[in-house]
């Protein structure tokens, strides 16, 4: 019998992988300034600051890397919709819209001890 993973499900481990990835920024400093932010043009999971840098973080959790890692899986398309996202948010905080900003990629992947984590600041570019 094969078994599927309900929405409900899906949306419960991504809310624990990214409780996990925001607990792992604020260790390294960074201040959570928004999370799950929706616009038309998709969803941002985290957005932190970084002293006077705005961090738009894409969470991404793998099990196994036989299809490749967090980092492999945020794509052409994906990092087109995160800076149309990131450029709404900025339009909808204009205190924040003059800041310098960058995309960052956590990947967690599981570990049989620990989750280990992949974190790619600046992963890719705006333009």
């Amino acid at each position: 019998m094969l078994l599927t993973r309900t929405a409900t499900n899906r949306r419960a481990d991504g809310k624990r992988h990214e409780d996990f990835a925001l607990a792992h920024l604020e260790g390294a400093g960074l201040a959570l300034v928004a999370r799950n932010y929706n616009c038309r043009y998709g969803e941002i999971d985290l957005v932190m600051r970084e002293r006077d840098v705005v961090v738009f973080v894409e969470v991404r959790y793998r099990s196994a890397s036989r299809f490749g890692d967090g980092i492999d899986s945020v794509g052409a398309a994906k990092r087109a919709r995160l800076v149309r996202a990131a450029s709404a948010f900025l339009a909808e905080h204009p205190r924040l819209a003059g800041a310098a900003c960058r995309f960052d990629v956590l990947a967690i992947g599981a570990g049989e001890e620990a989750p280990s984590i992949d974190w790619r600041r600046n992963a890719f570019d705006a333009c």
